[in-house]
């Protein structure tokens, strides 16, 4: 794809969002409909009640499959979830499992990374591009009818709670019990695809920007434990410390106790105490990310000119341009104090990311890339010189 055809992939299709900014807009008819005490009840208790759903149901659950249930409590969880206005629950599931695969990568479809903060947080929903539901990916939830009409109708558990809340308590209920309840789950549930990759604390290294924020784990029962999460993405619970805060998994164990939910997966003692070995994909992308972090033009005009200088500099510039010859074999035949040593690019390792018993391999593997790099560069150079 091109740059230009990137760009116009990515513009916001303004109609899917007129009814966002529609609700948002109906936040403001408190002015016409006055607060009432029994509006506000409603707007917090379907503020809590619909971050269980998410948390619980969008997330743990059909995302990730972090405990098991029935048939209609799965259902249940799925109508909760959806009543929520965040769009179909396979959609849901599909694309923040491709989140996990790619993430804070090109291929990240809501990356802060990538491409900046508001896309991240509301932008990337309404891009057309990420209308479809990618089925293949949730071939374990595609398979019940019911789930697969839900996700034809994204909409209609929202609207029959919208319509809920006028009977209850009037418009003072669907402006405030429905609008504002609405609007605020919105933007702490976007904030763990935001503000949870660029601001909090990392303590295990994931390959992403991925972040623990108390804050937002405080409003959003438990989601903003994020680092956590991705560190272990199939666990039930987040909040990995006794002291992180995490009711989405409380009540799932109350639910537990009663039978309701069950096979509640859990991080093993390893993970949370951060001696698990990472995955080889983990350890390459930590490793690249590290080596890209280097000033590589500036290691590389090094390089160059402390070669150009050496006697048979005409046949080193001609080796470098060949097609044939790799990095690997290049630097066998090169010894240059300029170039990082594996103990300097171990202690650079050291000092930006977490703890993780896996740091040798990141640390040889990131030099190797990092040799890769330059090497690049120089061959670039050669190129540009004209010699063939």
């Amino acid at each position: 794809m091109t740059a230009v055809a990137k760009a116009q992939s990515d513009d916001v299709a303004y109609p899917s969002s007129i009814g966002f900014v529609l609700i948002h807009a109906g936040c403001f008819a408190v002015f016409w409909t006055g607060l009432t005490w029994r509006a506000g009840v409603l707007a917090i208790m379907l503020y809590l009640v619909r971050l269980f759903g998410i948390g619980a149901g969008y997330h743990r659950y059909f995302a990730h499959r972090a405990f098991r249930t029935t048939r209609l409590f799965q259902f249940g969880l799925a109508l909760l979830a959806q009543s929520s206005a965040q769009r179909g629950i396979l959609w849901w599931a599909a694309n923040h499992r491709l989140h996990h695969r790619h993430s804070d990568t090109t291929e990240d479809v809501h990356s802060p990374v990538q491409r900046g903060f508001l896309y991240a947080h509301l932008g990337w929903i309404f891009v057309p591009r990420n209308n479809d539901t990618d089925y293949t990916v949730v071939r374990d939830l595609s398979r019940y009818n019911e789930l697969m009409w839900l996700d034809r109708h994204p909409y209609l558990p929202a609207a029959v709670l919208a319509t809920m809340t006028w009977l209850i308590a009037g418009w003072p209920g669907l402006a405030i019990g429905f609008c504002w309840s609405t609007v605020a789950v919105w933007h702490v549930t976007f904030s763990i695809n935001s503000v949870a990759h660029v601001v909090g604390r990392q303590r295990y290294v994931t390959g992403d920007q991925s972040r623990n924020n108390w804050l937002l784990a405080l409003l959003t029962m438990g989601e903003g434990w994020h680092n956590n999460h991705h560190a272990y993405q199939a666990s039930v619970r987040q909040g990995f410390r006794w002291w992180e805060y995490d009711p989405t998994y409380y009540a799932l164990r109350a639910l537990s106790w009663l039978g309701i939910v069950w096979d509640l997966h859990v991080p093993p003692r390893s993970v949370i105490s951060g001696e698990h070995r990472l995955g080889r994909l983990v350890i390459d992308k930590v490793a690249c990310q590290l080596a890209a972090s280097f000033p590589i033009n500036q290691i590389a005009n090094q390089v160059h000119d402390a070669l150009a200088h050496r006697p048979g500099w005409a046949d080193v510039r001609a080796r470098i341009s060949s097609a044939r010859i790799q990095a690997e074999a290049f630097w066998s035949d090169v010894d240059l104090p300029l170039v990082p040593t594996l103990e300097e690019v171990r202690r650079y390792a050291m000092e930006r990311i977490a703890q993780t018993p896996s740091l040798e391999e990141i640390a040889v593997r990131a030099r190797e890339r990092l040799l890769e790099l330059v090497f690049s560069r120089l061959s670039e150079a050669a190129t540009a010189s004209g010699v063939t």
